[in-house]
């Protein structure tokens, strides 16, 4: 059967259903469940039918559609209220509206492989982006067997089968760690999560610092802290409160950087002259926070354009690349130099 000449009666016959369920499953209708329009959709995408023209109209004019979902939180990801995530949804946007594109914000939070499956094969978008790979891993990979047309926001991880595009994580993490220690700080904590793919791979960059700086590792320094202001603040409360010495911090997200001033502030400790601190990100307020934040800087730009390209310029078809962005360390008035 060549694929262009596909009629609504091959679809109907090859789902095993009746041509006037074929033609309703492909206008969305109520009256067909959700399995069978999974199914005459995935059927129809893959026989190059062109059922989306019989489908309901999304907005006039777009050249495509790309949907973005948001997996179940695991440390930040999920938190569309973090002002970094923020900056990427802005990023991927633009990317869009530049390609003539409309972007479609799912709610549905995938915490599964059959979830992941379901998005796919229900949405009527031409692509998928997640925003983070939360535990999802190995669902992705497992994903990525039977479809391309989703790319993901997120670590490069050991064995993966699916495209993803995220940011040189073990580098930035390294790079501030070696920074403090180069303005001669010795007593370095690392404050924030731990587990999420990508700020396990900020935790490698910071340990491998200290090696290269030779400084010990001490697992009294390595804090654990959610990426909210207060939670921050709340884990440097305690560390002062214990009067446990440190002169540096790493946070792994400026949200985690600015709470971490605003206890060390109230405790009397002046920044930088006592503790240096640099955060993860460079979100807008990083600059104007007093004193002004060093980061490490992500291009959500690039990143925004580059995982909208890979969505629209492979049309589903061959393999799409993983990218790796570098980041860069915005030195400002938390380091004193």
């Amino acid at each position: 059967m060549a694929r262009r000449n596909t009629r609504l009666e091959d679809i109907a016959a090859l789902a095993g259903v009746s041509i006037s369920t074929a033609s309703r499953a492909l206008n969305d209708s109520p009256s067909v469940n959700a399995r069978t329009k999974q199914l005459i959709w995935k059927l129809a995408r893959e026989h190059d039918y062109p059922f989306r023209r019989y489908m309901p109209a999304g907005p006039i004019g777009a050249a495509a559609t790309i949907a973005l979902v948001v997996p179940r939180p695991q440390g930040r990801e999920g938190q569309l209220d973090d002002p970094f995530f923020l900056e990427l949804f802005s990023g991927v946007n633009d990317a869009a509206r530049d390609r003539g594109c409309d972007l479609l914000v799912s709610h549905f939070a995938p915490t599964s492989y059959e979830d992941l499956a379901a998005a796919m094969t229900t949405s009527r978008a031409d692509g998928t982006i997640f925003l983070g790979q939360s535990s999802l891993h190995q669902a992705f990979n497992r994903l990525a067997e039977s479809e391309a047309r989703f790319a993901v926001w997120g670590a490069q991880l050991p064995d993966q089968a699916y495209c993803s595009v995220g940011s040189d994580n073990l580098s930035g993490g390294r790079r501030a760690t070696l920074h403090l220690a180069r303005l001669g700080r010795r007593r370095i904590v690392y404050l924030g999560d731990t587990e999420a793919p990508e700020v396990a791979q900020r935790v490698r960059g910071y340990l491998e610092g200290l090696e290269q700086a030779g400084l010990p590792q001490d697992g009294e320094l390595m804090v654990p802290a959610h990426f909210t202001v207060e939670s921050a603040e709340a884990a440097v409360d305690a560390l002062i409160a214990r009067g446990l010495d440190f002169d540096g911090v790493v946070a792994a997200s400026d949200l985690i950087a600015l709470g971490a001033m605003r206890s060390l502030i109230r405790a009397g400790r002046k920044i930088p002259d006592d503790v240096s601190v640099i955060g993860y990100d460079d979100v807008p307020f990083a600059r104007y926070s007093r004193p002004a934040l060093t980061t490490v800087s992500q291009d959500t730009d690039r990143a925004g354009r580059l995982l909208v390209s890979k969505l629209l310029d492979t049309g589903g078809e061959g393999e799409m690349m993983s990218e790796r962005l570098p980041t860069d360390l915005i030195v400002r008035e938390s380091c004193g130099g």
